[in-house]
């Protein structure tokens, strides 16, 4: 099928994008700007910004499959703009946007790659701007899909995963904290967990929405429930200097309160849905191990 991955040129997207490339799809990338990385010069790229810019159907008629893998989150705030006018501009209007217009289109599926926030941490969705622009998106979007224009949605969790020429800073911090070669930053791991995927499960969970998902329905996707201690541990080990960590309930230098929208010290763990979507599980510690060899090499 010839897809539009919108969000293509990031992690999920071009995970996404070689996977459906190997099964015999043809692949078009779509963000802000054209990409140089190497390893994504063979697929097609569309420049375009959704947030901003108005989408044609002429355009969207060339597609028979969306992908949309690029709903705004706290690395694209801008300085000085609120995050209640950003976040439900950027996700509660222009995401929903951009599904009515490919409903009009000539595409007959498209998936979209949401959040777990606004299911596993609901009681925030009235207080935190992200996570109620996240549920707003989502069921805005939804309500377009029809037997003519079938919409999956999967709600991730954080996501870990190394693709390359794409850098993670986020990744890469942990990767230097781990190894102790961030100076005067104590090694420490902050109470309570999440549940984590690669984006390697999300790229075939993707896959799977399209093939046998649901039409209409959000899935509640993931792999590993890790306490945060679990997790830094296994970047520590990866790193080679293995370590037995001390939990504190304070604010964490590498896991600040503004990117856990479920609340300092919260433990989120679930039985992800996989099902139909028949995506690959247990592979955090091989993911993390990737990830770490990719910046420390």
């Amino acid at each position: 099928m010839k897809t539009l991955i919108v969000g293509g040129t990031g992690l999920v997207g071009a995970e996404t994008a070689r996977l459906m490339a190997s099964k015999g799809h043809e692949v078009t990338l779509m963000s802000r700007n054209p990409t140089s990385n190497p390893a994504l010069l063979e697929f097609p790229h569309i420049a375009h910004d959704y947030i901003h810019d108005d989408i044609s159907l002429e355009i969207l008629n060339a597609f028979d499959w969306l992908v949309f893998s690029a709903g705004a989150d706290i690395r694209m705030l801008p300085e000085g703009e609120s995050d209640e006018t950003f976040f439900m501009h950027a996700n509660g209007v222009r995401v929903p946007y951009f599904f009515e217009q490919a409903a009009q289109s000539n595409i007959s599926k498209a998936v979209y790659i949401g959040t777990f926030y606004p299911v596993v941490a609901s009681q925030n969705i009235e207080t935190s701007a992200y996570v109620r622009s996240r549920y707003e998106a989502d069921k805005a979007l939804r309500a377009f899909s029809s037997p003519d224009f079938e919409i999956v949605c999967l709600d991730a969790p954080y996501i870990i995963g190394q693709f390359p020429g794409i850098e993670a800073p986020h990744l890469e911090g942990l990767t230097m904290y781990a190894a102790g070669k961030l100076e005067g930053v104590p090694l420490i791991a902050p109470a309570g967990g999440v549940n984590h995927i690669s984006s390697l499960s999300v790229a075939e969970a993707v896959l799977g929405g399209f093939t046998h998902g649901e039409a209409g329905k959000a899935y509640l996707i993931g792999d590993e429930n890790l306490s945060w201690k679990e997790y830094l541990e296994l970047f520590c080990e990866a790193v080679g200097n293995p370590q037995n960590l001390d939990v504190t309930t304070d604010a964490h230098p590498m896991l600040p309160d503004i990117i856990l929208y479920a609340g300092r010290n919260a433990t989120v763990s679930y039985e992800p849905e996989n099902g139909e979507l028949n995506y690959g599980r247990q592979r955090i510690k091989e993911t993390i191990k990737n990830v770490v060899s990719s910046y420390l090499n």
